[in-house]
């Protein structure tokens, strides 16, 4: 693997181990999880050395590649970007959170079709039918009745900072009385994500250099008459839980705390979560390489295919700096316990 003995594996072991709360219940990972406490217990082991022995010891990378027999893919970056909020719609804080809405109904497809794992329904019952839950626009006209305060979590500031954390799935938000939440992804309303960046590019409003978060930001700013036109332009509208300010990172899809840096969104279909990952990419709007390795800890509806990830670079203004440029080509390796062969019959 290209710049295998160049990264410091600490980062990685520490992720991979809090990985193991939900992987040591399966009986494929129960040794190597094991074997990583055992190893986290012998600090004087903790050299680089002796780490990279260790993981080539316990594990067998495999190269992730792409249906038409492609190894390159691409590479985003997702942060948690922190808002300021109220309790109570005051100016200026207008822009509602919700929670997840009583009549969402949410169907496990897998639960009667097994060949549809990782794929669920979401809708409303309306009659006896169950119909398409209400788009982003659709909620948007909602919020403008008698019912607004309905469902809310808190109040924000920022339309767009607020359709930003949606995209990301979590944020954290600093309340006019000082005190700190978290915002974590509860559910989603079933619509598919749209880029709202490629609507802009293809509308010729900005070109597709400018066409990052910064970029989508400006634009919204010098054309504040068109922003709900843009934000409408993706359906998919996420609702919150409210969660303690409390480790590293925001929990991901296995439901521990991310860490940045070190841990990726990737398609389940292709990558276990909870998997160490071998990445090799470049640096935001850079050639310098980023090449790390990570622990598949998230999952994100944007997120398709066998080599796609997405890097969580942290929390805060300078990590959605770095995330909201990353869009660069990469290669991954799924790294599988040594007695594990996921293609032996």
């Amino acid at each position: 693997m290209p710049a295998w003995g160049e990264d410091d594996l600490a980062p990685a072991l520490a992720a991979f181990i809090s990985s193991c709360a939900a992987l040591q219940k399966q009986p494929v990972w129960r040794n190597t999880c094991a074997a990583a406490r055992e190893l986290d217990q012998r600090e004087a082991d903790h050299n680089e050395a002796s780490l990279r022995a260790w993981f080539e010891a316990q594990f067998q990378p495999w190269q992730l590649v792409n249906p038409d027999g492609t190894r390159e893919g691409m590479v985003t970056g997702y942060y948690e970007p922190i808002l300021k909020g109220s309790r109570t719609r005051q100016k200026p804080y207008l822009q509602p959170v919700y929670g997840e809405p009583d009549d969402l109904i949410d169907v496990e497809l897998s639960e009667l079709y097994p060949e549809l794992k990782h794929m669920r329904l979401r809708g409303r019952v309306e009659g006896r039918r169950l119909v398409p839950y209400f788009s982003r626009g659709e909620l948007e006209k909602q919020r403008q009745g008698e019912n607004r305060n309905e469902g809310v979590l808190l109040w924000t500031n920022d339309p767009i900072d607020l359709f930003f954390m949606h995209i990301q799935g979590s944020g954290q938000v600093i309340l006019d009385d000082g005190s700190r939440v978290r915002l974590n992804y509860a559910d989603q309303n079933g619509h598919p994500y749209r880029s709202i960046g490629r609507w802009l590019i293809d509308k010729g409003e900005l070109k597709p250099e400018k066409a990052s978060m910064q970029g989508i930001k400006a634009w919204a700013k010098a054309h504040p008459g068109r922003l709900q036109e843009l934000l409408n332009v993706n359906p998919s509208y996420v609702f919150f839980r409210e969660l303690p300010v409390e480790g590293v990172g925001p929990p991901g899809a296995m439901g521990i705390a991310i860490t940045p840096e070190r841990s990726i969104a990737i398609d389940p279909r292709f990558t276990p979560l909870g998997a160490p990952v071998w990445l090799v990419t470049t640096q935001p709007y850079s050639e310098r390489p980023l090449s790390r390795l990570v622990v598949a800890q998230d999952t994100g509806g944007a997120i398709r295919g066998p080599v796609r990830a997405d890097f969580f670079w942290g929390s805060g203004d300078e990590a959605g700096a770095q995330a909201g440029k990353m869009r660069q080509k990469g290669r991954m390796w799924l790294l599988l316990p040594r007695n594990h062969n996921p293609f032996a019959k």
